[in-house]
């Protein structure tokens, strides 16, 4: 018996965003060792994959150069025989207007294995996101789909008697498809609704009648689209959430310090004020990114571009010698979530636990600091009230002449200014190096991708860190296409992309590599800088 060598999954995508993806064609994604995707696939879905993983882009796009089917068969086939994980990946779903059957048939022909794995189609996604039921017991007992990419084969008489109409590409025959509808009897007065990249941060919606429709949409380019014809659409009205406002989320204008912690829901029922507004978020690698959450919640694309990694010292020894002496110090300065996880890691490493701390005197900077300690069932002794490290010897609570302070911090580029105070003030500190923040050696396709094209709106900046690491790795990327001076090529790339600080800090950072900023957050946090971001773009569309 010839044994299995690998196996194709056709797996659908969904309309867009990655939230409608399911769980398995996920997990697929997780372990692929072949992509081969379409021209309409999120570039979101495209990060999943292994990083070794070989990604091929056959287009599928109407108007566009794509890969003849034929060559797309025999890439399927030829990758399975080596014994590949292939996921074939279509937009939405692989048997709506998907042109599966070529390709189950190439690999039938061939004995490869293969699974069609369902995705939600768009013909019933992009109603519902716009707020269009298909059916209703009054307006709508049935629905039709259909593709109107070659209007002549379809049959416009029986299409007219169906009470609502679902088109799929159909962009390109607007106008030939009211006039079929309207010469077959369908009032003019007849609602429509079109529907442009739905469920993506860039969806758009034009709602009107078969007569007025094409006027609201002149000089558009139609696609992708979903069109929707019948009565249903004006429910769009009566079952849209209530708009919100910015006065939903006042902004505390006391001075805060530029930290990650976060208020704001993540999926509120409302506008998306963000929509079509493109961000490229800069974050530390591998930690989650609830920035992105918030931002796509309301409404925005967002591309993320890891720009910092935290790790281990270059050496423990200083921090192991301050462990072994704990009992010589009266205080334990903590300014970030980073210094807290690293000091008590190597302090369970030492066979030590929170019981060596007896008598010590613990001072955070931060809520999300306050909180890392609270996980560890441990309280600060001192924390002040704005948060902010720099003014931190300010407010203490004691007198600081002839106390011996133990600040585990990051190994480099720390905060000198707050050592400087306390040893002014008599206190004998003890820096070590509990962590080390580094500049990552790649930058993920769709970021670099973004870069290069200069296709995104906003940049934003939560550490003067992610600052000057965004600026090495950009003059990285651009010193392979120019020859001019690669800080003037990043200045220059960044022209007309709004640059958003936390803080600041980070601002002044920004304003030292980049020579401007745009929008900096009254409150500097994560809900700071939303609000700023939704304000300007607020101001940009008036």
């Amino acid at each position: 018996m010839t044994e299995q060598r690998g196996k194709v999954y056709l797996v659908g995508a969904g309309p867009g965003d990655i939230a409608y993806l399911t769980v398995k064609a996920y997990g697929l994604l997780l372990s692929a060792e072949v992509l081969v995707y379409d021209a309409l696939v999120d570039a979101e879905l495209l990060q999943c994959v292994p990083p070794d993983c070989l990604k091929l882009n056959v287009g599928k796009r109407g108007g566009q150069p794509s890969t003849p089917q034929a060559d797309i068969n025999n890439l399927l086939v030829k990758y399975c025989q080596q014994g590949k994980q292939v996921v074939r990946l279509k937009s939405g779903d692989p048997f709506i207007f998907g042109r599966c059957t070529s390709e189950i048939e190439a690999l039938k022909l061939a004995g490869c294995n293969f699974e069609v794995i369902p995705g939600i189609s768009s013909a019933l996604a992009a109603p519902l996101l716009a707020g269009i039921p298909l059916t209703d017991p009054v307006m709508s007992r049935c629905f039709a789909v259909f593709s109107a990419h070659e209007p002549d084969a379809l049959d416009w008489e029986a299409l007219s008697r169906i009470e609502t109409l679902v088109i799929l590409m159909g962009g390109q025959h607007l106008a030939e498809i009211l006039h079929r509808l309207v010469r077959q009897g369908r009032a003019r007065s007849t609602p429509i609704a079109i529907i442009r990249w739905a469920g993506t941060p860039k969806q758009e919606i034009w709602v009107g009648t078969l007569e007025n429709i094409l006027e609201q949409t002149s000089g558009t380019t139609l696609s992708p689209v979903v069109i929707v014809i019948g009565e249903v659409v004006g429910l769009r009205n009566y079952l849209q959430p209530e708009k919100i406002s910015l006065e939903n989320f006042p902004v505390d204008n006391a001075s805060h310090p530029e930290t990650m912690h976060t208020n704001l829901p993540l999926s509120p029922s409302s506008s998306h004020p963000l929509t079509d507004k493109t961000i490229l978020v800069t974050r530390a690698a591998g930690q989650s990114s609830q920035f992105t959450q918030i931002l796509a919640s309301f409404g925005a694309n967002v591309i993320e571009m890891p720009t910092l990694e935290i790790g281990p010292p270059s050496s423990w020894e200083d921090l192991d010698h301050a462990i072994a002496n704990l009992s010589d110090f009266h205080w334990l300065i903590l300014t970030s979530t980073n210094g807290v996880d690293y000091f008590f890691e190597r302090l369970l490493a030492q066979g030590k636990d929170a019981r060596t701390l007896t008598g010590i005197k613990i001072a955070v900077v931060g809520e999300k600091t306050a909180q890392s300690l609270n996980q560890r069932c441990l309280q600060p002794d001192f924390i002040p009230s704005n948060f902010v490290a720099d003014s931190l010897v300010e407010n203490f609570p004691e007198e600081l002449t002839g106390k011996k302070v133990l600040f585990p911090r990051v190994e480099s580029g720390g905060r000198e200014v707050l050592v400087k105070e306390f040893t002014a003030k008599g206190a004998e500190v003890i820096e070590v190096a509990a962590y080390q923040s580094c500049c990552p050696t790649s930058v993920p396709p769709s970021a670099e991708l973004a870069l290069q094209s200069g296709n995104f709106d906003v940049i934003t900046f939560a550490s003067s860190k992610t600052v000057q690491f965004f600026s090495q790795l950009a003059e990285k990327i651009f010193s392979e296409n120019s020859q001019d001076n690669k800080s003037s090529v990043v200045t220059d790339a960044l022209e007309g992309i709004c640059i958003a600080s936390i803080g600041p800090q980070t601002s002044k950072t920004c304003r030292s590599l980049f020579g401007r900023v745009d929008v900096e957050a009254e409150e500097y946090t994560l809900d700071g800088l939303t609000q700023a971001l939704i304000k300007w773009a607020t101001n940009h569309e008036t």
